[in-house]
């Protein structure tokens, strides 16, 4: 953010509270937006082309409103204040005062286009038009616009009264003074907002395709089951949930929908690329929680999914040999002498690896495979060594059965469950982490959010543990960045080219600008 638009933001000020917020469109998003809006103190207006869907609407927020009460969230005064503020407006000439407009309606370009064109003969010049499109263009939807200044994205989430989340957005031509308006109202609204550039999938959605899409990666690489991918993101990797239960509960339509309208925004870019065994559900109709089945099966009871694979008990190794310095999992050092292992270092550069007695090598995922050293196990990141619950290995067809086990012994030894999975290069959690960290230090470098806003994005938009910014301060420079190149050295098709903005970050010095 420039000092210009720091000042702006500053000096802002949000949509006063006696004055009209409209929302166009009566579904779900707009019914929340509405509600935000009119508990924020303002009167709302809900409009929806469908001939009675904003009378529905209005009772459906005043049924929610009744709920909150009842919950002790909201007064009977405040209710009544609030219903006495909600109007359903039959066409968009009753919404000639709004100080405020935001649309949610279908994502479709050339409607929302003749929508915001039909208002602003209708709106002053002064009232704010906001679009709360999730994968079109902010720029292209004004773009048809007389006064395009004056309008901004508002990405509110679902449900947008309970996630404090708003992704403000503007497009080429939208006014500094605009989007902190925008900014400010969010905040205003008890929300918190963070400011990003029309970007294709503007931050969450940007940032969070390889969530998804290296889980995909790694179970049509036969590496490893839905469950215990699913079990390894939660158990290891700190996210709230597996990419494969979260896509069945978003919908694979709608999971796929937005990876492929990003893939195709930035011209088919293979870092984007979607999956074919999503593709194959989507065909299929398995689009998971709504349909009954997806990734897994679904009744009223809830999921039936198969247990992640879990390694029988095994013994832990005799003694172990430290090569190399193993920062940034030297707490797994602490945790073995803890266990009572006998552990040993040694000053041999061999790499960053331990030896076990059976002379086999148990070594963090770092983009490798056991191709290239044989007897070896890796082991994958996790969020937290210590509180981690469960621990990937990767073993190949190369890995002897006595190292396997002795690994599978130590972890064990360290009180966690061991899921044993294929010999895929980055492993799960890993994979995953580095390229969130390369497309977070991207979009930071070329002008879409600033770091800060970032990992807030991505902690409150998809509740992830860290935002990859601060996961990255914790792994180090370099981290990501050689796990990128040496799976890209695999897999050249660039689907793990590191980005320049990576490789300038990697490769900076502590001081420079590049590495802050």
């Amino acid at each position: 953010m420039t000092d210009t638009e720091a000042t702006a933001r500053a000096a802002g000020t949000a949509v006063e509270r006696d004055r009209t917020v409209a929302v166009v469109g009566a579904g779900t998003m707009g019914q929340g937006i509405a509600q935000v809006a009119l508990v924020a103190g303002h009167p709302v207006r809900l409009h929806d082309a469908a001939p009675g869907r904003a009378e529905q609407a209005v009772e459906a927020v005043l049924g929610r409103l009744d709920r909150l009460v009842a919950k002790g969230r909201l007064t009977p005064q405040e209710r009544d204040a609030a219903a006495a503020r909600l109007h359903p407006a039959a066409a968009l000439d009753e919404l000639a005062d709004a100080a405020l407009v935001v649309e949610a309606i279908v994502e479709r370009l050339t409607v929302k286009q003749e929508l915001f064109t039909a208002l602003e003969k209708i709106v002053d010049d002064d009232c704010l038009l906001a679009t709360n499109t999730s994968s079109l263009s902010v720029t292209a939807i004004g773009g048809a616009l007389r006064l395009p200044g004056r309008f901004v994205g508002m990405h509110f989430f679902n449900p947008a009264p309970l996630l404090p989340l708003v992704e403000v957005v503007s497009g080429f031509a939208t006014d500094i003074a605009s989007a902190t308006r925008a900014y400010e109202t969010a905040r205003a609204w008890g929300k918190t907002p963070v400011a990003c550039a029309d970007t294709p999938g503007f931050l969450v959605n940007r940032i969070a395709r390889p969530f998804y899409a290296e889980a995909f990666a790694v179970y049509e690489e036969q590496g490893a089951d839905p469950a215990t991918i699913d079990a390894v993101l939660r158990e290891s990797g700190g996210f709230r949930m597996g990419a494969f239960e979260l896509t069945d509960l978003i919908g694979q339509d709608v999971n796929e929908a937005v990876t492929t309208s990003v893939w195709e925004a930035f011209f088919q870019d293979p870092r984007f690329r979607p999956s074919l065994a999503q593709r194959r559900l989507v065909e299929a109709g398995m689009l998971g929680r709504k349909t009954g089945r997806g990734w897994y099966a679904y009744d009223d009871q809830g999921a039936h999914s198969p247990e992640p694979h879990t390694a029988d008990p095994a013994d832990p190794p005799a003694h172990v040999v430290v090569e190399g310095d193993l920062a940034p999992f030297g707490v797994l050092l602490d945790m073995i002498r803890e266990a009572g292992i006998p552990l040993r270092e040694e000053d041999e550069d061999r790499g960053t690896r331990l030896e076990l007695p059976s002379g086999g090598q148990l070594a963090p995922a770092d983009g490798q495979t056991s191709v290239e050293f044989r007897d070896v196990v890796y082991f994958d990141l996790a969020l937290d060594y210590r509180k981690a619950t469960r621990i990937a290995l990767a073993a190949g067809p190369d890995t002897t059965q006595e190292t396997l086990g002795q690994a599978i012994g130590l972890f064990q030894a360290l009180g966690k469950k061991v899921s044993v999975i294929g010999d895929v290069p980055g492993m799960i959690v890993a994979r995953t982490v580095a390229r969130l960290i390369d497309l977070a230090h991207e979009a930071v470098a070329k002008g879409v959010a600033t770091e800060e806003d970032v990992d807030t994005a991505m902690r409150l938009g998809v509740n992830y543990p860290l935002g990859p910014i601060e996961w990255s301060r914790r792994l180090g420079r370099n981290w990501a960045y050689g796990i990128l190149e040496e799976l890209h050295q695999r897999d050249p098709s660039g689907r793990y080219a590191p980005s320049l903005a990576l490789y300038r970050h990697s490769y900076a010095d502590d001081k420079g600008e590049a590495g802050r």
